[in-house]
């Protein structure tokens, strides 16, 4: 499940910079930015190893 975690994160960033960089779609790229190192945080705080 943490792996799965991780790979949201890292999907939701390679996601929030094409749409930075690509388009202008308003909050919702910032939206996933934040859920994204959410993500990452929780993930550092629970301690799990990859």
């Amino acid at each position: 499940m943490g792996n799965l975690l991780y790979l949201i994160a890292v999907v939701l960033i390679i996601a929030w910079l094409v749409g930075f960089f690509a388009y202008s779609a308003g909050g919702i790229i910032h939206i996933l930015l934040v859920l994204a190192i959410i993500s990452v945080l929780v993930r550092l705080i629970k301690g799990d190893k990859v």
